[in-house]
């Protein structure tokens, strides 16, 4: 029987022929770290971005008590995200500085657009 092992790293290369890889992934673990991070800065804009549309709604409700509340709640639930990914980052780093790991901030480098 035979057992044929794949290559670790991923090459991801443009449509071209010859082109230079895009992203070049030399382990799971880097892969694990590019993912977390880019999942915590897109969860912040999120939030800052509903943030921004409960202080809209906010504005714009005209004194109406429901359409307050309802601005205030989605304000407070943004607040509240915000804070949550706050903490998910001081974990990490907590987690990076105890456990000798890299999670965040490895050697990735992002594609540049041509």
């Amino acid at each position: 029987m035979n057992v044929f092992a794949a290559d670790p790293t991923i090459n991801i290369t443009r449509p071209t022929a010859g082109g230079q890889p895009l992203i070049n992934i030399q382990d799971v673990g880097q892969l694990i770290s590019a993912g977390v991070g880019t999942l915590l800065i897109i969860s912040a804009l999120l939030a800052f971005f509903y943030l921004i549309l409960g202080g809209i709604q906010w504005i714009t409700s005209g004194g109406d008590k429901a359409n307050m509340e309802a601005a205030r709640n989605k304000i407070t639930h943004a607040i509240v995200g915000l804070i949550i990914v706050g903490a998910a980052w001081a974990i990490m780093i907590l987690v990076q500085n105890f456990l000798g790991v890299q999670i965040i901030g490895g050697s990735l480098t992002f594609p540049k657009p041509y």
